[in-house]
């Protein structure tokens, strides 16, 4: 068994992501012509995960999932272990967020939509959700400020629950609970606390949507 640099992962060329000019710092919201979701699951390859992180012809697509039940108007927030022992991601520990997602791998490849495969079992790894679930594109996330960002490219979702409560499934969490907006919006303002650069994008971006 190879390390976590050796798995064979989702990827796929940026110029082909990015056509026509279509690149982009930021959020930008799913539509018929900026349909980055469809683009990537046709020109979709599986490369050795090592090679693709310092890599940056190419973007590795993660499924990031909100989960968000309309009638509480609230959202699914996790903070991660601050013991980076405890995380094997160790550039996000210690750090609040609202997405959940993951690489897709290449087991996943004979499904429909591997962008959607990955993202349930990455729900269904970090969380425990007793309630219906009802998954929708509802934009793109692509944060070029540094090393990291600029080898992922984030296929927003919304996860629609009736569940009221969501709640952590495994140890890289040590708190998770839904929260309204104005919570959620408290932690990113407050100086003692972090809220992952995805998650800041993810938070506008869902806010406005629901608008």
């Amino acid at each position: 068994m190879g390390g976590k640099d050796d798995h064979i992962i989702m990827a796929v060329p940026v110029d082909i992501l990015f056509v026509n000019n279509s690149h982009f710092q930021g959020f930008k919201p799913h539509s018929q012509i900026e349909d980055y979701e469809s683009r990537i699951l046709e020109y979709k390859k599986f490369l050795r995960r090592g090679d693709l992180e310092i890599d940056p012809s190419h973007k590795q697509p993660i499924g990031y999932a909100v989960i968000y039940n309309p009638e509480t108007k609230k959202i699914y927030a996790y903070k991660r272990a601050a013991d980076k022992a405890d995380y094997n991601e160790q550039r996000l520990y210690n750090k609040w967020s609202i997405g959940i997602g993951g690489h897709i791998e290449k087991d996943e490849e004979a499904e429909d939509n591997p962008i959607h495969s990955s993202l349930i079992r990455e729900i269904d790894e970090e969380t425990v959700i007793n309630g219906s679930q009802e998954i929708k594109v509802i934009g793109y996330i692509n944060d070029d400020r540094d090393s990291v960002g600029k080898v992922h490219f984030g296929v927003l979702y919304l996860v629609e629950t009736d569940s009221d409560d969501v709640f952590p499934n495994d140890s890289e969490s040590v708190h998770g609970e839904m929260m309204s907006l104005e919570e959620i919006k408290k932690i990113k303002d407050d100086p003692n606390s972090t809220l992952e650069g995805w998650s800041e994008i993810a938070l506008e971006a869902v806010e406005n949507h629901l608008k």
